[in-house]
């Protein structure tokens, strides 16, 4: 029996499994090489690891050094070790790449791709200048690939091994040369190419965009949203969806003086009209990656409203105070004009009161507060211009109707706006875990601007469902609110759906969907609350059946004589220690 000063107790971790507390005898393991092997090779059965030949143990904290021949001995109790690749692996598995052999070469290929995911792994491997190896072998990739037999397959293991290696952020982007990036570019320039190489080709152009500035000014010089546009066009889905992700991510990282001018582009190349016709309209379920890139795209498109959202109107400017003409203009075209200045000067006040503006005497006040500063002023002009039956019945039926009764339709238009840029969250940035996006925002070119026409026309028909007064405007703001939330979360397939959606939600269905969930709500509340009580009172009545005994029937031995009553009973001396 050895000492107990020889003997260490270690933990040791492999990722996603439990660790495994095993001891070790520091003076055999000295003594006998083999020992520290047959260790190892239990401890990979318990995690059913073959090849136990593969790794290494290592520790956990600090430098991470590697358990080797001559440090082992200074392994301490309550160490705690990691199970990693070995160092000779990573070794063997260079050799084996730059040798001449193309069987070799592809078999260690193969096996790097599966093992560049570890970080142990990675880290030798990179310190061995691998990662340059692998560099090398894509950017003299055309040499070979007429005449060097499995070259797709051997190039394929290859950009994933690379790819890997980088997601492990051990060596910079920057590091890149540019005719590796060339090389990569060419591969998602060709309008034929494998699709296995497509793939991994748009996702280190996506990291190198997403990684580094300097790599973005090349990547973008090198690939043209004209190229890219094609490859959402075809049937695969996880080709198209690195494609999308790659748009986004040059879309993301363009300068913002220049990003409408990307987003032109994009909508002069039919991108809106590609995805919606080979990709959410297609018989197959949007995939949660596919739904993500979708969801980051609408995001990125709506951001392009934030500078009109922030931008103040200026009261001083005549171009700007026109568009506020403009919509006077529409409503009350029929109304001439009189000569005199006080005269029309009293009569533009009495429209713009009419037309629902806060602050008649200057309309142009009602503009200064971002958000949605222009942006509202925007809305309200393509309502009136493009949708001019709809503007002009709006601000009618108001004046219309009784003076406390009537919808001020610029301060609705005004926080309508504002409600819509909180709702899709304009100018936040995507969020790496969300998924939502909506069918109906690519069903349009000026998606944002329709969905402004239908819901000032949902505000509208509310304002009179509630038979609202100038001070339930609030109120009535809380209520579309609700209204637009919930027919977004039943993600309509067109905005025409949505106005559907929208009219089966009138105010006395919002009124019966709130009483029903504050009901079930409720009925949650008072389970939780009282389910003490409950457990208290079974409590209870389980130590009463004890004390009180209970009568179970009981057979004679022979089949027909009559059954008896048997009693069972808790003695008193256990009673007091029962209920105790």
């Amino acid at each position: 029996m050895p000492p107990a000063s020889d003997i260490v107790k270690v933990a040791i971790e492999w990722p996603g499994a439990n660790a495994q507390l095993i001891e070790i005898d520091q003076v055999l393991l000295l003594t006998l090489s083999h020992t520290h092997a047959s260790k190892l090779c239990r401890v990979c059965c318990r995690w059913s690891l073959s090849g136990s030949e593969q790794f290494a143990l290592r520790y956990a904290e600090g430098p991470q050094l590697y358990i080797t021949e001559q440090n082992r001995g200074d392994i301490k109790n309550g160490s705690i070790l990691r199970l990693a690749i070995s160092p000779v692996t990573a070794r063997q598995l260079l050799e084996r790449i730059q040798s001449h052999g193309i069987d070799a070469r592809l078999e260690a290929l193969k096996e790097l791709a599966k093992l560049s995911a570890d970080p142990s792994f990675a880290t030798e491997f990179i310190n061995m200048e691998g990662l340059a190896t692998l560099a090398r072998l894509v950017e003299s990739g055309t040499q070979y690939e007429s005449y060097i037999p499995l070259f797709g397959e051997m190039l394929a293991f290859t950009l994933t091994a690379f790819l890997e290696l980088m997601d492990h952020g051990i060596i910079s982007w920057d590091l890149i040369s540019v005719s590796f990036i060339k090389q990569i570019a060419a591969y998602v320039n060709q309008p034929m190419v494998d699709v296995s190489i497509l793939q991994r080709s748009l996702a280190i152009l996506e990291s190198m965009v997403l990684n580094s500035h300097s790599l973005y000014q090349r990547v973008a010089q090198e690939t043209t949203v004209t190229q890219l546009i094609t490859h959402p066009q075809v049937s695969n889905q996880e080709i198209q969806t690195y494609a999308i992700a790659l748009i986004n991510a040059l879309f993301l990282k363009t300068p913002e003086d220049r990003r409408h001018e990307m987003a032109s582009t994009l909508a002069q190349k039919h991108l809106r009209g590609i995805i919606l016709n080979h990709i959410i309209r297609v018989n197959r379920p949007v995939k949660a990656e596919m739904a993500h890139q979708l969801y980051v795209l609408q995001v990125l498109t709506f951001n392009l409203l934030e500078e009109r959202m922030m931008t103040k109107m200026d009261p001083n400017d005549q171009t700007q105070r026109d568009i506020i003409f403009e919509l006077r203009r529409i409503a009350f075209d029929g109304d001439s004009d009189p000569s005199g200045t006080e005269k029309r000067k009293a009569i533009y006040i009495k429209d713009y009161k009419m037309l629902g503006f806060t602050n008649p005497v200057n309309p142009a006040i009602d503009f200064t507060q971002t958000p949605p500063g222009m942006l509202a002023l925007d809305n309200m002009l393509y309502l009136a211009k493009v949708h001019q039956d709809t503007y002009i019945r709006i601000v009618l039926e108001n004046c219309s109707r009784e003076d406390k009764h009537e919808c001020p339709f610029g301060r609705s238009a005004i926080e309508l706006t504002r409600m819509l840029c909180d709702i899709l969250q304009v100018g936040e940035l995507p969020n790496e875990g969300c998924n939502d996006f909506h069918p109906m925002f690519f069903t349009h070119e000026r998606a944002w601007e329709e969905f402004f026409c239908v819901c000032i026309q949902l505000l509208n028909k509310t304002w009179k469902e509630m038979r609202a007064t100038a001070e339930d405007f609030n109120k009535v703001m809380t209520v579309v609110r609700e209204q637009i939330t919930r027919a977004l979360a039943m993600k309509p397939p067109s905005l025409e759906q949505l106005r559907v959606k929208l009219r089966s939600l009138s105010y006395s269905e919002v009124l019966r969907l709130r009483q029903s969930e504050r009901m079930s709500q409720d009925d949650f509340h008072w389970s939780q609350r009282i389910q003490p009580e409950i457990l208290e009172l079974i409590k209870q009545q389980r130590l009463s059946r004890l004390c009180e005994g209970s009568c179970f029937r009981k057979l004679g031995n022979r089949r027909r004589q009559g059954a008896m009553s048997s009693r069972l009973l808790l003695p008193c001396y256990e009673r007091s220690s029962v209920i105790e």
